[in-house]
């Protein structure tokens, strides 16, 4: 494959100095140029649309793949107010650019395999599983949603957007490429970008966000203004500076702790990790040591009976195996057989546990 591309001619200082930055990068970035890279990007809309022109050239050229040696693992703190370490904005402009062109060297650009484009909005189209229920649904595009337990989701599709809107519990995502149109799931102000990728997003109980990637990549940022479902559901949802790239075999969570500030943490997970995780859509639960408050927490979001501890031992009780989604009675006898933990049922939806003597 050739390593040569043309380039359109530079007609002002700010098509040439975007034709700089991709050819530098097609040599590869030094630390002090990728700050200089983030700083000069973030500079002006222009300077971006004029950066993303030229670099759509670049899935001919074989450097690209050096790319992703840039991208960072997040692990910071920030205030819920925006305020982001400098080096951070650097690093995540950078990284969510070079996402954009990494989708770019695997072909995502090409428009004959794009899906058929919809000439006006869609109906906005909602979808709620109650407790221990699971829903799985195929959108306009082709692209499939399953939604685990107590789970709600609003769709909207627009000639220019793909919208998600997340408003609790968990949903797996299986995109339709349409390389017209970034899919977008919307958690509050965070954005879940892709365009041909598998993930998997969820709001926890303590209203973190676990992102989960098994294919392709996802795009993650921030947005000021918010989305709803009308006028500004047709408005291009761009990121860049607040943006981050978690590739296949990576796991993200943010939190926010006591004092509003937000933690981020991203990490490579193993490929049986992952089965493990995604269990639930073949409706079972996998424990591999875990404490059994911890497993009861995870098996109570799938039934609305309440489970109560009558003493801290039978807490810390590790247990493993794995288990029916719903089926309480399957695991109470599970814990009395394998576990040594004795139950009993008070009423119709509590029951309490303890350490057999």
């Amino acid at each position: 494959m050739s390593n040569v591309s043309q380039f359109p001619a530079r007609t002002d200082r700010c098509t040439e100095e975007a034709g700089d930055w991709v050819a530098r990068m097609g040599d590869g970035l030094t630390p002090e140029q990728e700050l200089e890279f983030g700083a000069w990007l973030s500079r002006s809309k222009r300077n971006y649309d004029e950066f993303m022109a030229l670099a759509q050239l670049w899935d001919s050229m074989d450097s690209l793949s050096r790319l992703a040696d840039i991208c960072p693992e997040p692990s910071t703190r920030r205030s819920r107010n925006g305020v982001v370490a400098k080096w951070l904005v650097a690093a995540t402009v950078l990284a969510g650019i070079s996402a954009m062109l990494l989708i770019g060297a695997n072909g995502l650009f090409d428009r004959t395999s794009e899906a058929p484009a919809i000439a006006a909005a869609g109906p906005v189209i909602e979808y709620e599983t109650a407790i221990g229920e699971q829903g799985t649904y195929v959108l306009p595009d082709g692209t499939e949603i399953v939604l685990n337990t107590n789970s709600h989701v609003v769709v909207n599709f627009t000639p220019t957007n793909r919208l998600i809107k997340l408003f609790r519990g968990e949903i797996h995502v299986s995109v339709a490429h349409d390389t017209s149109r970034r899919l977008s799931v919307l958690v509050g102000d965070r954005v879940f970008q892709a365009v041909g990728t598998e993930f998997n997003l969820e709001i926890t109980g303590d209203q973190g966000i676990e992102l989960l990637v098994s294919e392709g990549v996802v795009i993650v940022g921030v947005i000021d203004t918010p989305v709803d479902d009308t006028a500004a559901a047709d408005m291009p949802i761009i990121l860049t500076p607040s943006s981050t790239l978690i590739a296949a075999g990576q796991e993200m969570s943010i939190a926010v702790d006591e004092f509003d500030l937000e933690s981020i943490e991203a990490e490579a997970i193993e490929s049986d990790e992952i089965a493990i995780k995604l269990s639930w859509r073949d409706g079972n639960i996998i424990f591999r040591g875990e404490s059994l408050e911890d497993a009861v927490t995870e098996i109570g979001r799938y039934t609305a009976v309440q489970f109560v501890f009558l003493d801290e031992d039978s807490k810390k009780v590790r247990v493993a195996g794995m288990f029916k989604a719903g089926d309480v009675q399957g695991l109470l006898a599970a814990l009395r057989g394998h576990f040594n933990i004795a139950y009993e049922w008070q009423g119709d939806d509590r029951i309490l546990l303890s350490a057999q003597q």
